[in-house]
C-alpha cells in the first residue's frame, strides 16, 4: 500500500470515531479500570476506527494527520506534544500511526505513543476530530523504562489489587492484609489529581508534565504527596496521642476509602496515617499509573537524624530506654519501586527504595528516594536520592550508654543489629519473603566490610566481639496470646572461671511500634544474682492481662529489657526483645457459589480471647471487585462474653472473575482492629 500524501490531497471527513475501549483496554491490561472510555500504556499500539461521511480513505490520496498533547500548555519542546502523519507501519519507538484496513468508508487505524511519552490525561487530534485518552507507563514494554521481563511478577507488582503487609517484631512478623484497590472506580483520577496537585504542576505545569515521561521523577513526586507535610498531600501522619478528629491509623483495610475521601475533601489531608499506611497508599498509585512496585518491611529499622551512621541510646539504672532523637523503630514500611536509573552508572536498574512516610527533609521536602536497593548493598551513599538515610535504617550502629544518678555515663554492652529481615509478600503467595540479602551482605563477610568502608562506615568496622565474660538473653514461650497471663525469662550465663555476683534488673513496658515507650508492665530488681564459673540461671517475669492489658496500644508490643551489672569488674550488659501478642483468629466462610455478579454471605466469627466483654463489636469487610469499592460493615447489639464468639454475616456481590482477596477488620470497645482475611477464587 503506496501512503506517500500528495500536498493539497483532501482531508478525510469523518463522521465518528470507534474508540474500540473494550479490545483496546483488555489488550492493555488496563480494563479492570472499566472500558467506558480509552486507557492505554505507552509504547504499545492501540486501535480506532474512523467512520466516513462521504467517500472512501484512498491509500496516497486521502490525508490524515495527528497531534497528540498533554498538560496545560503542551509543547514540543518539553515532550508534551507530538504531530505525526500516516507510516506504512506502526513505529513503537516513536509517536506513529497507520492504517491496517483496505479502502472504504471505514478505516481502521493502529497508532502508537512513544515508550517514553509523558504519563497522563491526553487529547489526540485525528484529522478534524479530537479523541481524549489516558496514557499509563508499560511494564510490559521492553523500551519504557518500567520494563519488567516476569509476567508472574508483573501478575503481583502491577495487576494484584491486593496484599500482604508484614508488621509486629522481627521475632513475630504479623501478615496484615491490605486492599491496594488500584483499579476500583475513579482510583486512576484520583492518583492524575494527585499529580496535578504536586507543588512542582502548580509552579510549572509544563515543565512537570514533561517530567513525567521518567518513572523517577514520578515517584519523587508521589513520596512527597502521599504525606501533607509540604503540600497538599494525602494523609496526616499521626504517631502520638490519641486519633479524635480523625481515624486510627489501624482501622484502615485498604487505599480505596483513603484516596477517596482525600478527593472528596477538597484535597485536605485525611487523618491519620503511619508508614505501613503511607507505603500503602503509595503502592496502590504506583501501581495504578502503571509502575511495579511492592512494600517492604524493615524490622529493627534506624532513624538516623544526624546522618553519623549511629544511633546512641541512653538508659537509666534501672535498664530503661531516656528517649533521645535517634530512634529505632520495631519496624518501618517504604516501598520499591522498579525502574532503570540511566542517571547512575551500569547495574544499579531494578528495585528502588522510595518511602513517603515524612521523617527527615530530602532537597527541602519531605519526601526520600527513589534510590536503588543495590546503591545500599554496596554502600554508594553518593548516589542519588537519600542513599545516608536509607543505608543507616538497615545498617546503622547502635551503641548504648547508662546515665548514672551522679551525671557520669558510661557505655553498655548490647547486641542489637538493625536492618533484619527485611520482609515482602512473596509473588503469587501470601507468605513472606526475606530479601535483607537484596541490601546487606552477609554480616561479617568481606563483602560486608567492603561496603562498610565505601560508605565510610567508621563505627561497624571497628566494631570488636563480644566478650566472653557474662552472657545475657531473654527467652520467650510461642504461646503468648493477647489476654493470658505468662511468663518471660532473662537467661544469665557465667562463662568465666570465676564465680560472679550481680545486680539483674528485667522490666517490661508497653510500646509503639516507632519506639515510643508507654507504661510498665512488669518489673523486677534482684541484687544479688549469684553465678559460679560456667553457670546459668533464668529469671522468670510474669506478665498479667490484669497489669498489661491497659497499657497496651494498638500495636500489642511489650518491649522487655533486662540489665546485669556485674560488681567485680562494674561491666554492663543489656538484653532488649519486643514481643508481639497474638490476637485471636477471625474465621471466615463463604455462602453460596463464588461467581461473578451472584450475592454470598461471608460467615465472620472471632472468639473473644479475654478474661472481660466486649462490647460495640463491629465486623467490616472490604475488597477489590468484591465490595464495590466500598467499605460493608455489620454492629452487634449484644456484649460478646469471655469465651463466647462473636459472629455476623455479611453480603456482598463480586463484580469480576478470579482469585479475590475479602479484607476483614474486627472492633471493639477492648479488643481493636484484628485483621483476618480469606481468599476467594470468583468463576464467571
Amino acid at each position: 500500500m503506496d501512503f506517500t500524501v500528495n500536498p493539497g490531497s483532501p482531508a478525510v471527513d469523518i463522521e465518528r470515531l470507534d474508540l474500540e475501549c473494550q479490545f483496546n483496554n483488555t489488550d492493555h491490561r488496563t480494563d479492570l479500570n472499566g472500558v467506558d472510555r480509552l486507557i492505554v500504556r505507552r509504547g504499545q499500539p492501540f486501535t480506532i476506527s474512523l467512520y466516513l461521511r462521504s467517500g472512501s480513505f484512498q491509500p496516497g490520496v486521502s490525508s490524515l494527520s495527528f497531534v497528540a498533547e498533554t498538560g496545560p500548555q503542551p509543547s514540543e519542546q518539553y515532550g508534551t506534544r507530538a504531530s505525526f502523519g500516516l507510516s506504512p507501519d506502526v513505529d513503537t519507538s516513536r509517536w506513529s500511526a497507520a492504517v491496517t484496513s483496505p479502502p472504504g468508508d471505514m478505516v481502521a487505524l493502529q497508532i502508537c505513543s512513544s515508550p517514553n511519552a509523558p504519563i497522563g490525561r491526553y487529547t489526540l487530534t485525528v484529522g478534524q476530530s479530537k479523541i481524549e485518552f489516558i496514557l499509563l507507563f508499560n511494564p510490559w514494554c521492553p523500551a519504557d523504562d518500567v520494563f519488567l521481563d516476569d509476567e508472574k511478577s508483573l501478575e503481583e507488582y502491577v495487576l494484584s489489587q491486593d496484599g500482604i503487609i508484614f508488621r509486629g517484631s522481627h521475632q513475630f512478623p504479623q501478615p496484615t492484609p491490605w486492599n491496594f484497590g488500584q483499579f476500583e472506580s475513579g482510583i486512576l483520577d484520583i492518583c492524575l489529581r494527585i499529580l496535578d496537585s504536586n507543588p512542582k504542576y502548580l509552579r510549572n505545569p509544563g515543565k512537570d508534565c514533561s517530567g513525567r515521561r521518567n518513572p523517577i521523577y514520578v515517584s519523587r513526586v508521589l513520596s512527597a504527596m502521599v504525606n501533607c507535610n509540604d503540600d497538599k498531600g494525602v494523609l496526616l501522619g499521626k504517631w502520638s496521642g490519641g486519633y479524635d478528629g480523625g481515624v486510627s491509623p489501624f482501622l484502615w483495610r485498604g487505599s480505596v476509602e483513603i484516596l477517596r475521601n482525600w478527593d472528596s475533601q477538597a484535597c485536605q489531608p485525611v487523618r491519620f496515617g503511619q508508614c505501613w499506611v503511607f507505603a500503602a497508599v503509595a503502592c496502590s498509585v504506583s501501581r495504578a499509573l502503571g509502575i511495579p512496585c511492592r512494600v517492604v518491611t524493615n524490622f529493627l529499622s534506624a532513624h538516623d537524624t544526624n546522618s553519623n551512621l549511629t544511633i546512641e541510646r541512653y538508659i537509666d539504672e534501672n535498664g530503661e530506654l531516656v528517649q533521645s532523637r535517634d530512634m529505632i523503630w520495631n519496624f518501618h514500611c517504604w516501598i520499591e519501586n522498579w525502574m532503570t536509573r540511566p542517571d547512575l552508572k551500569a547495574d544499579f536498574n531494578g528495585w528502588q527504595v522510595s518511602d513517603p512516610t515524612p521523617q527527615e527533609k530530602s532537597e527541602g521536602v519531605y519526601c526520600c528516594g527513589p534510590i536503588p536497593v543495590k546503591a545500599i548493598k554496596e554502600g554508594e551513599l553518593t548516589f542519588k536520592y537519600d542513599a545516608p538515610f536509607v543505608f543507616a535504617e538497615v545498617n546503622a550502629d547502635v551503641v548504648t550508654f547508662m546515665k548514672k544518678k551522679d551525671g557520669s555515663t558510661s557505655k553498655v554492652t548490647t547486641a542489637t543489629v538493625v536492618g533484619q529481615k527485611i520482609s515482602t509478600k512473596k509473588v503469587g503467595s501470601d507468605a513472606r519473603e526475606d530479601i535483607t540479602h537484596l541490601y546487606k551482605y552477609p554480616e561479617g563477610s568481606d563483602e560486608e566490610r567492603e561496603a562498610f568502608t565505601k560508605a565510610n562506615h567508621q563505627n561497624k568496622l571497628l566494631q570488636q566481639l563480644q566478650n566472653d565474660g557474662l552472657h545475657l538473653a531473654i527467652k520467650v514461650t510461642s504461646d503468648m496470646k493477647k489476654g493470658c497471663d505468662f511468663d518471660v525469662f532473662a537467661v544469665v550465663t557465667n562463662n568465666t572461671q570465676s564465680e560472679k555476683m550481680c545486680r539483674l534488673v528485667f522490666g517490661s513496658c508497653a510500646e509503639s511500634y516507632n519506639g515510643t515507650l508507654g507504661e510498665n508492665c512488669g518489673f523486677k530488681d534482684l541484687l544479688n544474682v549469684g553465678l559460679s564459673p560456667g553457670a546459668e540461671r533464668r529469671i522468670p517475669l510474669r506478665l498479667n492481662y490484669s497489669k498489661y492489658g491497659s497499657h497496651l496500644t494498638e500495636d500489642n508490643l511489650i518491649r522487655l529489657a533486662a540489665l546485669v551489672v556485674d560488681y567485680s569488674t562494674k561491666e554492663a550488659i543489656l538484653a532488649v526483645r519486643h514481643i508481639v501478642l497474638e490476637n485471636p483468629e477471625i474465621k471466615v466462610r463463604i455462602l453460596g457459589e463464588p461467581k461473578e455478579n451472584r450475592k454470598l454471605a461471608a460467615e465472620i466469627t472471632l472468639q473473644n480471647p479475654l478474661p472481660e466483654p466486649l462490647e460495640n463489636c463491629c465486623f467490616s469487610i472490604e475488597g477489590a471487585n468484591l465490595t464495590g469499592g466500598h467499605v460493608l460493615s455489620e454492629r452487634l447489639s449484644s456484649t460478646v462474653g469471655p469465651g463466647e464468639d462473636a459472629k455476623v454475616k455479611i453480603y456482598f456481590t463480586p463484580s469480576h472473575s478470579g482469585l479475590r482477596k475479602l479484607v476483614v477488620d474486627f472492633d471493639s470497645n477492648k479488643l481493636c482492629h484484628v485483621k483476618g482475611y480469606r481468599n476467594v477464587i470468583i468463576g464467571k
